[in-house]
């Protein structure tokens, strides 16, 4: 027990500290010399790097985002089994104490991302690196979100919407996948996290002002890896 809370809290320290590295901004300046922080929404996903630079250096925006997410969850979950569990295969089920350690390193990846040590705290909205750390912690989790964000997204073309029900949906699928109630209440803190990132989009939601993302015409409408422009 001793040994799987050290080694959580060291793992979760790590999480912090990887999942705060701002790929969108050092992407941006890399490859089109732009200080994205500067320019358009101020925000350093996916869709602001697009307008300021390129479809590329988006794409690869949004692809390093979920991969420091998932990569780091994956190296907790070998590294939790390794050093803390001694490789003990059954105490790797998701429903054990195991899985509730693995949500607390995900939610240190969410709080990397949204308070980035980097940028003083600020940085994205969480949902790139949420997706990519669900996917790390539970690969069905990650993709029952995904399927809530594209029944909402699409149709309606509010990114911000299938964004929040997405993070929303993750405590309410994470107890229907059967973890335990303390992995469910550290998954739905994480959430909430999430959800609170984006109270400006929801505020335009509310009074219609929110804009629709374009999947066709670039520099419009929101961003598509945090949720919206901010």
């Amino acid at each position: 027990m001793g040994d799987l809370a050290l080694w959580t809290l060291v793992f979760s320290l790590g999480a912090y500290l990887v999942c705060g590295i701002p790929f969108g901004l050092i992407i941006a300046i890399a490859m089109g010399h732009v200080d994205v922080r500067q320019v358009g929404s101020g925000n350093i996903g996916t869709t602001n790097v697009a307008r300021s630079v390129g479809k590329s250096a988006a794409a690869a925006t949004l692809a390093c985002d979920v991969c420091k997410g998932l990569v780091w969850m994956l190296v907790a979950r070998q590294g939790l089994a390794a050093l803390a569990l001694g490789g003990d295969v059954a105490s790797l089920d998701h429903r054990t104490l195991f899985g509730a350690s693995l949500a607390v390193v995900f939610l240190f990846c969410i709080m990397g991302h949204i308070f980035s040590p980097y940028l003083r705290f600020h940085g994205g909205k969480g949902i790139a690196v949420g997706f990519g750390s669900a996917l790390g912690l539970f690969w069905p989790l990650g993709l029952g979100a995904l399927a809530v964000f594209i029944v909402l997204a699409v149709p309606t073309r509010y990114v911000s919407l299938g964004s929040v029900a997405a993070a929303a949906s993750l405590p309410v699928l994470a107890a229907l996948f059967g973890f335990s109630t303390a992995a469910v209440a550290v998954i739905a803190l994480a959430a909430a996290i999430v959800v609170w990132s984006h109270r400006e989009n929801i505020g335009r939601l509310v009074r219609g002002e929110e804009r629709r993302f374009s999947f066709r015409k670039k520099g419009e409408g929101e961003d598509p890896a945090d949720g919206g422009a901010r």
